[in-house]
């Protein structure tokens, strides 16, 4: 359960710095450089994790549920400096959770296509099917359109721009949305999961 710890831990870390690293790419490539300005172009997780996000929360959630789960510091951007102002909040936002499910897409390949026909080590494939939980749960998360997370991006995307105060009042209340969020209505959406697991790998969570 330790060595399964530790590797989860690593995992966790890895994989929110791959998401905030795609966050900082997709905002240099539309044009704005602060991301990059402030370091956060690089796969060291010293210069994305977060003490609450990245090491408390995974404790807890660890040791409450077995399944570890976690965030980074959040990259910041300067919108003035996107173009296409009107889809480059949500791109940007859309990059993150993308990255994650790509993670989770490729080493779902090595275990349906690959380890059939060559003997991989079990321990890899341990280690596979986490990076792939975890992905896809760091993915479904982040998707929920509830202010911060990047759903609520995509979601204002979407939104007409004569709706804005729409946004605004939904933002207002971002904190009390989010915990309601965690601590009420998580637990109706944690059923995508292991269903998502499964189309990936062909396997039972």
């Amino acid at each position: 359960m330790e060595v399964m710890f530790i590797f989860s831990i690593a995992i966790l870390i890895m994989s929110v710095v791959a998401h905030e690293v795609a966050h900082a790419w997709s905002a240099e490539l539309l044009g704005d450089p602060t991301p990059r300005l402030a370091g956060r172009l690089t796969l060291n997780p010293l210069r994305h994790l977060d003490l609450f996000g990245s090491l408390i929360v995974p404790l807890i959630t660890f040791f409450a549920g077995g399944i570890i789960f976690g965030w980074a510091k959040p990259v910041v951007w300067n919108p003035y400096n996107i173009r296409n102002a009107r889809w480059g909040e949500g791109l940007i936002a859309f990059a993150g959770p993308l990255t994650n499910l790509l993670i989770a897409l490729f080493f779902s390949l090595i275990i349906r296509f690959v380890a059939p026909l060559y003997p991989l080590p079990l321990s890899f494939i341990d280690i596979s099917q986490y990076i792939i939980l975890i992905n896809i749960t760091l993915a479904i998360f982040n998707l929920v359109p509830v202010p911060p997370l990047d759903g609520s991006k995509i979601l204002f995307m979407l939104i007409p721009p004569h709706y804005q105060h729409v946004r605004e009042m939904i933002e207002r209340y971002s904190m009390v949305l989010i915990l309601i969020f965690i601590f009420v209505l998580w637990r109706f959406i944690t059923p995508v999961i292991p269903w998502l697991y499964k189309i990936f790998t062909g396997l039972s969570f």
